[in-house]
């Protein structure tokens, strides 16, 4: 599983300037906890509807598990075909659709809503089928949001987990990967 920055910002389209990614890759993580009302109800779920076993931990919560919670996970699998059975299956086993499986600029995806108020994308950068569907999820993504861009950056750089570089006007990437404590 990877945690990923993501960003906003633009390519840089100015002569000697080259192209700023918008997602860095961050660290690398063993398993994310899920806090959940109903843990069995919630490993039913991600078991039947997305085969992540060992990936996704449950822990019981009493605090609302509904909206957005600051985080969204995101499957990469390799094809369109992929995509649309995961989403399928998940809509079958009781997730919500929040945007519908649609080819987009950037390829291929779908956003649902799990039972337990965990939003999850699956997408694909291919447009086109380039075989059956597999169900093999490439990796497993978790994004963070944040209200405050500036302060998340200074905690991870005062916390050892990312240098920073400017990379134009107020845009920074990461120049090098790092363990979060």
């Amino acid at each position: 599983m990877s945690l990923m920055v993501v960003r906003s910002d633009q390519e840089s389209r100015s002569a000697g300037h080259r192209p700023i990614p918008s997602v860095l890759a961050v660290a690398t993580i063993e398993s994310i906890t899920l806090d959940v009302a109903d843990p069995t109800a919630a490993h039913r779920f991600y078991t039947d509807a997305f085969g992540l076993v060992g990936q996704i931990r449950l822990r019981a919560s009493e605090a609302p598990t509904t909206g957005f919670r600051g985080f969204t996970l995101s499957l990469t699998v390799s094809r369109p075909a992929d995509v649309k059975t995961l989403i399928d299956t998940v809509l079958d086993a009781g997730a919500t659709p929040l945007k519908p499986v649609a080819k987009s600029l950037w390829g291929y995806g779908g956003v649902v809503q799990a039972p337990d108020g965990t939003i999850w994308k699956v997408a694909t950068s291919a447009k086109k089928d380039t075989g059956p569907a597999t169900r093999q999820i490439g990796e497993v993504v978790l994004l963070l949001g944040d209200a405050d861009a500036a302060a998340s950056k200074r905690f991870y750089v005062d916390h050892g987990c990312l240098r920073w570089q400017r990379a134009s006007g107020a845009h920074t990437s990461s120049s090098r990967p790092a363990r979060i404590p």
